[in-house]
Order: structure tokens, then C-alpha cells, then sequence
């Protein structure tokens, strides 16, 4: 009869929606784990009951709160697919010796690109004059003032890979000055200005928001801060919904006193499709998928199941968040 310690090590992923797990499924058991994909939809409660024999559990949005990894008598890690970990319980994790790791790097083109996007499009304007074409208007006449990006300040709030890919990809619209708000960011270029976010609210025309969502940055952007912002300014928002007051938001942009905003995230999400700020022609949403390309889904999912293999052969992990 086979005992405990012969069993072979399960890797659970609570969160299906891959086209594919081959890499995970070559990977573990070349490591000489077995593989589950038990989905459990954002229940916190059928979480609990999925990852109880869970060595390693893989996981994307569902949350994993001090009941589920309690419940993992054989719990070694929870590697989450992306950056954030809001979803998972930190601090409970650590008490039960589960080792908590994230993909950090795996869609920095992907999601710099999409800030970038989000901007040119609001500074240009392109969904209202698409819409205008679409309604059967055509008119060079201006439906609303545009300026140039030449000259103006660029402020970044966090500045890990992203945000750092961000600026080089924005480097060749000329801006004037870039200022930085992270107060855990070393060695800073000597093209960038650190200050506090109070001074970047107020000079930057451009704000994109790179940070992640804690108990310190939750609704960072709020409308004491708002109200600091350059009248005319643009907000990118390619991090996380919960960064952002979204009715002190809808009120500065319903007003025009912003001018535009770009927003990859919500919170919650899906947002309610009657939400006032969906409502507003100077605001883009799109659907959390600035991290997306073929590629870089491909790199997420091996690169999480990597950092499992780590686990199971006793190696350190790249990405240990809860030390």
C-alpha cells in the first residue's frame, strides 16, 4: 500500500479560461507532480474544497482567503497568474508556511502598450470623432480642444517594468519632463523627477497609473486629488480598478474639467453596464486586457508553472512575496 509519502505531489488551478495547459501539464510532471484544473469561478467556498489536497494551487482572480489555505493540509505555495496577489490572503499564507509567488514580468509589452494606446487615443480624441464619422458628421470644425504631447510633463505613479516601458515608448513624443511618484523605487534614471503624488497631481498633464492595489494605494486617485489635477489633464489607468475613486472620477470628467480618461481595470468587474462613467463620451474602457497578446499568455502560463517546479524541487522561488 502507498504511503503519504509516496504520494505524488497535486498542483490545482482554481481558474480555467486557457485555451491550453500543456506547458503546465509537461512541466509538473516532468517534476513529478500531477496536475488538476478544478475551476471554482470567484467561490470562495468552493475554493476551499478544491485546493484541500492542493501540494501547489494556481490562480488568477478567485480569491484565497484564510479558510482555503487553511484547508491545504499539504499546502507548500499559491503562485498567482499575473501580478496582483489582492486576491489572496498574504498574512494567512505565511502563518500556514505557504509560500505566495507572482508572474511579474510576463506582459510588459502587452500592458505598456496599452497605456500608451489609452493616451494617444483620449489626446486625440478618436472615439469621438469616430463616432461623429459613424453619425453621419463630417466636419474639420473643432468639437474640442487638443494639444500636442511636445512639452508637456508625463507623471508616472509606480515605476516597476511597466511604467518603465511606458516612458521609453512615450520617449519620442517629446514630453518636457517626467515625474515619478514610488516611494520604494531605487536607482532612478536622471531623466525622471521623484516627488510626492500631491506634486505630481498637480503638474503632470499626463498621469499613468502603475501601482499596485494595496491598503496604502486604494483609491489613491481620489477627488482630493482629482481636484489638484491640471484642468485638461488625461488619467491612464492600465493597473488596478481600486487605484481610483470612480464617482469623485466621474464627477471631474462629467464637468470636462479633466479632459479624458483611459481605464483597463474596474472595481469591482465586471462594472455595471448603467455605471455613470461608462455613460461619458471622454472616458475608454477596456476590459482588463491590456496584459493579453498570444505571446505573452504563453510566457504567463509557463512561467507560473516554472516557478511551481521550483517549489516541488526545493528550489528558491523568483517571485516570493511573502517572506
Amino acid at each position: 500500500m502507498p504511503t503519504a509519502s509516496d504520494r505524488r505531489p497535486l498542483v490545482v488551478a482554481i481558474d480555467d479560461g486557457y485555451a491550453s495547459y500543456d506547458q503546465e501539464l509537461s512541466l509538473l510532471s516532468g517534476a513529478g507532480a500531477d496536475f488538476a484544473l478544478r475551476p471554482v469561478r470567484g467561490d470562495a467556498q468552493a475554493a476551499v474544497q478544491a485546493v484541500r489536497d492542493a501540494s501547489i494551487v494556481l490562480v488568477r482572480e478567485s480569491p484565497l482567503g484564510r479558510p482555503a489555505l487553511q484547508a491545504m493540509v499539504h499546502g507548500r505555495a499559491v503562485i498567482r497568474y499575473g501580478i496582483g496577489v489582492d486576491n489572496i490572503d498574504l498574512n494567512a499564507a505565511r502563518e500556514f508556511g505557504i509560500q505566495v509567488a507572482n508572474v511579474p514580468d510576463y506582459g510588459t509589452e502587452e500592458v505598456s502598450s496599452q497605456a500608451v494606446a489609452l493616451a494617444l487615443a483620449l489626446n486625440r480624441q478618436l472615439l469621438l470623432h469616430d463616432r461623429e464619422v459613424r453619425q453621419g458628421r463630417w466636419s474639420t470644425g473643432v468639437l474640442r480642444p487638443m494639444h500636442r504631447l511636445r512639452g508637456q510633463v508625463l507623471g508616472l505613479v509606480g515605476y516597476g517594468r511597466i511604467a518603465r516601458m511606458t516612458q521609453a515608448k512615450l520617449a519620442g513624443f517629446g514630453f518636457g519632463r517626467v515625474l515619478v511618484h514610488d516611494p520604494n523605487a531605487q536607482q532612478l534614471p536622471p531623466d525622471v523627477t521623484p516627488c510626492d503624488l500631491e506634486t505630481l497631481c498637480r503638474q503632470a498633464d499626463l498621469i499613468s497609473l502603475h501601482a499596485p492595489l494595496t491598503a496604502q494605494t486604494r483609491q489613491m486617485i481620489n477627488a482630493k486629488r482629482l481636484a489638484l489635477m491640471k484642468p485638461g489633464a488625461l488619467l491612464v489607468n492600465t493597473a488596478r480598478g481600486g487605484l481610483v475613486d470612480h464617482q469623485a472620477l466621474y464627477e471631474a470628467l462629467s464637468t470636462h474639467r479633466l479632459a479624458g480618461a483611459g481605464l483597463d481595470g474596474f472595481e469591482p468587474e465586471p462594472p455595471d453596464a448603467r455605471h455613470p462613467l461608462l455613460m461619458l463620451d471622454n472616458v475608454i474602457v477596456t476590459n482588463h486586457i491590456g496584459w493579453y497578446s498570444e505571446e505573452s499568455l504563453r510566457d504567463l502560463q509557463r512561467m507560473a508553472a516554472l516557478e511551481a517546479v521550483r517549489v516541488l524541487r526545493g528550489e528558491p522561488l523568483l517571485n516570493w512575496l511573502n517572506p
